[in-house]
């Protein structure tokens, strides 16, 4: 597809929303701390905080190398080239935003704040809004009947 389409958005929302979700964890965090869980819970929190981590980066990178093979950009602010759907593609139809959101969880769980956890379906939400649905009606100008048969097989976060 070699002609030129409009991209899916103006504006990078993905990092703007997540930038802004974690900057206002760590602000909320130091006004107005909330509790959190105690030992053993909290300890336990904390490595499967760890884990988060390590999966949420397998996830964005992994579909950044995917898509970067698929020959597409991973900017929100660029038409799509091509339909990635496979690697993590055949899982989530976003899961850099959902390597996102669990990167926010996880943060959360390690450091024992309540604000990172409860910010994510947050940022969660806006992202739908702002990103994901302004790149469903991009890709589906752009694929058409292939891309609606991938977004029957695949959910848009898992």
């Amino acid at each position: 597809m070699s002609e030129q389409q409009a991209p899916p958005s103006r504006l990078p929302w993905p990092p703007i929303v997540y930038v802004a979700a974690v900057a206002l964890a760590i602000v909320l965090q130091w006004l107005w701390p909330l509790p959190w869980i105690g030992s053993p819970i909290a300890d336990l929190l904390f490595a499967i905080g760890w884990l988060m981590v390590l999966a949420a980066l397998a996830l964005d990178l992994g579909a950044m190398q995917t898509m970067r093979k698929a020959k597409t950009t991973i900017l929100p602010t660029r038409a799509a080239e091509h339909l990635v759907t496979g690697g993590p593609f055949a899982i989530s139809r976003n899961p850099i935003y959902l390597g996102n959101t669990t990167l926010m969880v996880a943060i959360g769980f390690i450091a024992g704040s309540l604000w990172f956890v409860l910010l994510a379906p947050v940022a969660a939400i806006l992202t739908t809004y702002l990103a994901i649905r302004p790149e469903e009606r991009h890709l589906t100008e752009r694929f058409g009947k292939r891309y609606r048969d991938y977004q029957k097989k695949v959910r848009r976060w898992i």
